[in-house]
C-alpha cells in the first residue's frame, strides 16, 4: 500500500513539475529553455537519490520477506550509483544556475525571491554534499541522520524555489 502511494506522489511530482515548467513558465531564450530542462533533469536525478530513504524505510517497516529481500538486492544496486548520480546532478544544476545569473538575473535582478531561493537550495545541496562525503568516509549515526536531514531540507528549499514564480 505505501509504494503505491510513494511512487503516486513521485509520478505526481514529475508530472506536475513538467507541465508548470513547460507550460506555465514558458521563456523565448533558447539559454533559458536550456536552463530549464537541465533542471528538469536534475530533479528527476535527485528524486532518484532522495528516494532511496524511502526504499530503506519500506525495508525495515515491511513484514513481508520478499518484499524486504526484492528491495535489499535493488538498493544494493542503487547505492553503487548514488555518488555518481549526486555529482551529475549537482553538475547539472551548477549548469541551470549559470544560465540563470547570466541570463535571467540582470534582467529580474539578483536580489528577487526567485534567485534568493535559489542561493539558498544550492548552499543546502553542497552542504548535503559534505554531510554525504563525511558519511561515506565514516558511518555513524548522527552522520547519517545529519545527511538525511540535510538531503531533505534541500529538497524543500528546491520545491521552493521551483514553484517561486520570476
Amino acid at each position: 500500500m505505501h509504494h503505491k502511494l510513494w511512487i503516486t506522489v513521485n509520478s505526481i511530482l514529475i508530472v506536475f513539475s513538467v507541465i508548470y515548467i513547460w507550460f506555465f513558465r514558458p521563456h523565448d531564450s533558447s539559454l533559458v529553455i536550456t536552463a530549464q530542462f537541465l533542471a528538469q533533469i536534475a530533479m528527476f536525478l535527485f528524486l532518484i537519490n532522495i528516494n532511496m530513504y524511502f526504499i530503506f524505510l519500506v525495508i525495515r517497516k515491511t513484514s513481508i520477506r520478499t518484499v524486504k529481500i526484492r528491495l535489499a538486492k535493488f538498493s544494493r544496486v542503487m547505492m553503487k550509483w548514488h555518488i555518481s548520480i549526486a555529482l551529475t546532478a549537482t553538475t547539472i544544476i551548477i549548469g541551470h544556475a549559470a544560465i540563470n545569473l547570466y541570463e535571467v538575473a540582470p534582467a529580474i535582478g539578483f536580489a528577487n525571491l526567485k534567485l534568493i531561493s535559489g542561493y539558498l537550495a544550492i548552499s543546502l545541496l553542497f552542504v548535503t554534499l559534505v554531510a554525504g562525503y563525511r558519511r561515506h568516509k565514516k558511518a555513524s549515526g548522527f552522520r547519517r541522520k545529519f545527511h538525511l536531514f540535510t538531503a531533505f531540507a534541500f529538497f524543500l528549499m528546491f520545491l521552493i524555489h521551483m514553484f517561486i514564480p520570476i
